[in-house]
């Protein structure tokens, strides 16, 4: 049974996207999250389960596990469990073959490679052959989904993908810290300039014309700075606020691919991880000299 346990860190909209297709694919998912996740695109967000309980997104469900038993009982029920454990201490009862960190946090929040026979890390902040097994691509463009097993991803940019031309303008931070009253909700079209949110009555404006695609949970307590909501651009996508993104969905392929290939190759990719870590600390060897 362990060798079809796996465990993600992480349960926002990207990380759903691998949740859903491996589960999909037989695989016994456990999703691990923080006591309040702060998931922007929630409707298409595993991360809800631990605030209503149980949350469906095309076809799967995912249900809040407080402990071991309904983790079982959910797997024995086609389930998806998501439990809060941010440190990952259900390992010592678990040990998964596989751990994916799909947090997305642009650093490393503490995984290491030894906490799984595959572990894999999505973007920024892992090493592959150092951190993790696997590195999966997640900057939009040629590459992304795709599976680096030894280096690095993409350093992030910290400029979201175009739509139409837009870019920055899609994403709202907040301005100031309190707690969010939410106007809007995701889905709903908006002009900009309009009053989508407060935090502690300051106004949170539409930054353009389109679609909330996502924003944070009502009564939230945000902070200075923290992405707060999502615009599309496109008001004909409005669908697309339900359903999961096309991002997530070529990250995920990445990560299966990632599995089944270090299933079957895992000693060929440490081998070669090896001898490049050798050929890199020889050149810096000759640089040094």
């Amino acid at each position: 049974m362990r060798n079809d346990i796996v465990i993600i860190r992480g349960g926002g909209d990207i990380a759903s996207g691998t949740v859903q297709k491996l589960h999909r694919c037989g695989f016994k998912v456990l999703v691990l999250e923080v006591k309040n996740p702060t998931s922007i695109r929630r409707l298409v967000s595993f991360s809800e389960a631990i605030y209503e309980g149980k949350i469906t997104i095309e076809g799967i469900t995912a249900v809040y596990a407080k402990n071991m038993k309904n983790i079982y009982d959910a797997w024995i029920n086609n389930r998806v469990p998501i439990m809060v454990d941010p440190h990952c201490n259900c390992l010592n009862t678990i040990r998964p073959k596989i751990l994916v960190d799909a947090i997305l946090a642009k650093k490393n929040l503490g995984t290491n490679i030894n906490m799984a026979d595959i572990t894999i890390g999505l973007g920024p902040g892992f090493k592959a052959g150092d951190d993790v097994n696997a590195v999966v691509e997640t900057m939009r463009g040629h590459n992304l989904g795709r599976v680096i097993y030894s280096g690095c991803a993409m350093a992030d940019t910290g400029c979201p993908g175009s739509i139409l031309g837009f870019s920055k303008e899609r994403v709202i931070y907040s301005p100031c810290s309190g707690i969010i009253k939410n106007i809007k909700q995701i889905g709903d079209l908006v002009k900009k300039g309009s009053t989508i949110a407060l935090v502690d009555n300051v106004k949170i404006k539409a930054s353009l014309t389109g679609v909330l695609r996502g924003i944070i949970r009502d009564n939230s307590t945000v902070f200075k700075g923290l992405k707060i909501a999502d615009i599309d651009p496109r008001a004909s996508e409005r669908k697309n606020c339900f359903t999961i993104s096309d991002k997530a969905r070529n990250i995920a392929g990445g990560v299966l691919e990632a599995i089944l290939y270090l299933q079957n190759n895992k000693s060929n990719v440490e081998d070669h991880c090896r001898v490049q870590n050798i050929k890199t600390h020889l050149q810096k060897g000759l640089l040094h000299n």
